[in-house]
């Protein structure tokens, strides 16, 4: 029903920025809730952020919570996560998931309905 695609990755030195968009595609869905998360490689996958439909609701791990934001434009069905002061340690495959129903899991827990392919973020010392 949804299809996930991720974008906007690439290799950036230390202290750069990128801008991540997921964009939702599909008929007949609505997105209650989208994450991000992250892995690298011979590392678990990790939580990074997650937004509500309204916007208004944000979760960011601490890791990432002083420079990353996550923010939505329903009318063009993408999520993006901004990502600020980049360090080595941000160097991940970063996929972005969906839920499509209300669900009483945290927005952390690995529980969406649909995933993206990922885009690689890489990040030099």
């Amino acid at each position: 029903q949804v299809q996930l695609v991720e974008s906007g990755g690439g290799l950036v030195q230390a202290g750069g920025s990128l801008r991540l968009s997921c964009a939702a595609s599909g008929r007949g869905f609505s997105i209650y809730t989208t994450a991000w998360f992250r892995q690298a490689p011979g590392k678990e996958r990790e939580f990074v952020a997650a937004i509500t439909r309204s916007g208004v609701t944000t979760t960011l791990a601490d890791s990432v919570k002083d420079r990353f934001t996550i923010s939505r434009d329903n009318a063009k069905n993408t999520v993006y996560l901004q990502m600020n002061n980049l360090k080595p340690e941000d160097t991940a495959v970063y996929c972005c998931a969906a839920r499509t129903s209300f669900r009483l899991e945290s927005p952390k827990s690995v529980v969406y309905d649909y995933w993206g392919q990922g885009t690689q973020v890489t990040v030099s010392s």
